[in-house]
């Protein structure tokens, strides 16, 4: 069993690695998607361009991306769909407010591993949590003695029951 224990660790490093990466970022992802970094601004172009001068002002600048469309709304800011994103142009004062969201490629991959949303995963995110419980169950008679499970691990293996247990009750 410990040979297994082992081998299988080994094999598993990748997948708990990234696993544990997706999960954090997921875990702390304060109303964004940490997948995806968002990019705002704000400049200032000239005032009360046309649909079409508004759309040739936009090319001039590199840091923008492509524009998709133009909604015009009269004397409020006219809206702007861009790819990846949105802005708004002021046609009083010549500002142009935009958000963006540029994909962070490993990170966009490895979160859509975590959800299983990457076609035949199945099988490995199956194969995954075979091998965890796995690794906690025999994890849990590899030692012996007092600091084994008849030992203090007993306390231990009661405290990680509990722990879920107290937040599916009080939480």
């Amino acid at each position: 069993m410990r040979i297994l224990h082992r081998d299988l660790g080994f094999l598993m490093v990748g997948l708990c690695v990234i696993y544990a990466i997706s999960g954090i970022l997921l875990n702390h992802m304060g109303g964004s998607d940490p997948a995806y970094k968002v990019v705002k601004g704000s400049k200032t172009i000239a005032p009360g361009l046309t649909e079409k001068e508004l759309t040739a002002e936009w090319a001039k600048e590199s840091d923008l991306p492509a524009i998709k469309r133009i909604l015009p709304s009269g004397d409020r800011p006219a809206r702007i769909l861009a790819n990846g994103g949105t802005a708004q142009y002021h046609p009083a004062t010549g500002e142009l407010t935009y958000e963006f969201y540029i994909k962070r490629p490993f990170v966009y991959f490895i979160n859509k591993l975590h959800y299983n949303q990457v076609k035949g995963w199945t099988f490995m995110a199956d194969l995954f949590a075979v091998v965890l419980l796995f690794f906690a169950l025999s994890g849990l008679v590899m030692v012996k003695g007092k600091k084994g499970l008849a030992g203090r691990g007993k306390w231990y293996l009661l405290a990680g029951l509990l722990i879920p247990l107290i937040y599916l009750f009080f939480v």
